[in-house]
């Protein structure tokens, strides 16, 4: 196969990875909250209910953000069911996921779990815009962010929280352009409640960070024209908007597939320029950022067609939405990540949907072990390594023809310098049968060696890690990758994600 290339030049550059773009997401759905990150009869479970086990996970995955409590869920969301003693929470029916919520883990349990990831873990707080309004998002923020000295505050601290929470980030709602959200609105009507929302919150503390609601897709009717009419009332007031995209094979179009980040960097350029017309539009010379607060492969088809079509009956903590991942789908998955990375000046802040059980890089069962899916690496590297300035890569690579996306690149990349110099390149290869030669030149940047050269990858594209065999996939070192003459030469295995890290 004809070798893939490109240049590393330190001159030509991106611009800097926000730490929040390794964020996640927790949401009242499934297995998500219950038996994933809390469960208090849990042998490792801590006083708090905290599974001990999933925490070291999501340490070692390296979250960030991490955005609560929906998702679908919070358009039906009382904040007040969810603070004060446990025992005296009431239980509430979750039209979202036609579930019953117990409210035992709350808004204090979401703080503590924060706080045990560690101070790198932020909380990205969502408010119910769908069934609720202005008055509830000022009562819910003085509660979490006011220090003392009024009722809510004092409310607070008398659950047992002098401390403030300190929510600096805020999300105006979920999906409000969805028919499936509660409260469903017109762009006209979600933009009108989101002004007045950030508008109040602003009033209260001028600092706080507010993420209006985008389209939950590229493909969805309104889109661009939501964005369009949501950010002519909000320009001024909101700093991000968002956008929700997941994939999965459709009609066992697998290249398609796995060329899905072709459709994810569209969608974040289209956006961008929305943004930036409106702006044009106002006059103003302020960027709208991006919020990708919603990433992933999702087997929606499953979701459908069997779980959503089932008679659920009001169950506690359902398995929903449990999908296990394959090595193809981990490819896939880091390439969405490296699209990321390569618009990281506009999109500052992204969450993984979800963090455990649910779509996740985390599994567990009720009672027993936690492991990591193969979607977990990538994430987990790229969290580690992907820090710091994102150097302009242009790739002159081998193509093949796609039913979806037309020609597309069989090679996906980008590379990340950090504060000391060291360069970090993460690498798909789409090819499903054959390995890709690759030479970068990274002259200028003063790199002598190749620390590490990490794959994943796999004879069987479906090998997968269970609760059986929650080893079978792992990252494996490359042979053969060289840095001489300020020239990195490298062979990327067939359906392979790829670090490689030079000093």
């Amino acid at each position: 196969m004809r070798t893939a290339r490109f240049t590393l030049d330190p001159a030509f550059t991106v611009g800097e990875v926000n730490p929040r773009i390794f964020g996640s997401f927790v949401e009242h759905l499934g297995r998500c909250v219950y038996t994933g990150i809390f469960e208090p009869t849990h042998p490792t479970a801590d006083a708090e209910g905290l599974r001990q086990d999933v925490l070291d996970l999501v340490r070692e995955l390296g979250v960030t953000t991490l955005r609560y409590p929906g998702g679908n869920f919070v358009s039906g969301y009382k904040w007040e069911d969810s603070v004060g003693p446990a025992e005296d929470r009431p239980r509430r029916l979750d039209l979202a996921w036609r579930s019953t919520e117990t409210n035992r883990f709350g808004l204090a349990e979401y703080i503590a779990f924060l706080k045990k990831v560690g101070p790198q873990a932020e909380p990205m707080m969502a408010i119910n815009l769908g069934t609720r309004g202005v008055a509830e998002a000022l009562e819910l923020q003085e509660y979490a962010n006011h220090p003392s000295g009024t009722a809510l505050s004092d409310l607070r601290a008398a659950h047992g929280d002098k401390d403030p929470y300190g929510i600096t980030l805020w999300c105006l709602g979920n999906e409000m352009d969805g028919p499936w959200q509660t409260g469903h609105k017109t762009a006209e009507e979600y933009g009108r409640i989101a002004a007045e929302t950030a508008r109040a919150m602003r009033q209260m503390d001028p600092s706080v960070e507010l993420v209006a609601c985008g389209s939950s897709s590229q493909s969805m009717p309104t889109f661009a024209e939501w964005e369009a009419t949501v950010l002519a009332e909000t320009y001024d007031l909101v700093d991000y908007i968002s956008l929700h995209a997941y994939y999965e094979p459709q009609d066992g179009d697998l290249d398609s597939f796995l060329a899905s980040a072709v459709d994810m960097e569209s969608f974040i350029e289209n956006v961008v320029a929305t943004c930036d017309h409106v702006g044009a539009r106002l006059k103003s010379q302020k960027k709208i950022n991006l919020s990708f607060d919603e990433w992933n492969v999702w087997y929606t088809s499953r979701w459908h067609e069997i779980e959503n079509s089932a008679a659920r009956d009001w169950a506690e903590a359902p398995r929903l939405l449990e999908d296990n991942y394959s090595v193809m789908d981990a490819v896939v998955f880091g390439s969405l990540l490296i699209a990321l990375l390569r618009h990281a000046d506009r999109v500052t802040v992204a969450c993984l949907a979800q963090l455990v059980n649910v779509i996740a890089p985390i599994m567990t069962e009720p009672g027993g072990p936690a492991w990591r899916q193969t979607t977990f690496f990538p994430f987990a590297q790229a969290s580690r390594h992907g820090r710091g300035q994102v150097l302009d890569v242009r790739v002159d690579s081998p193509t093949h023809e796609t039913k979806k996306y037309g020609e597309t690149s069989l090679l996906h990349a980008t590379a990340v310098r950090a504060a000391d110099g060291t360069v970090t390149v993460f690498a798909v290869n789409r090819s499903r049968t054959e390995a890709l030669p690759l030479e970068v030149v990274v002259g200028g940047l003063g790199l002598t060696s190749v620390a590490e050269h990490s794959v994943l990858a796999d004879e069987n594209p479906d090998a997968r890690n269970t609760l059986e065999e929650p080893e079978r996939v792992t990252p494996h070192p490359a042979a053969g990758t060289t840095l001489a003459d300020g020239t990195l030469k490298a062979v990327l295995e067939p359906l392979s994600w790829n670090m490689i890290r030079l000093t």
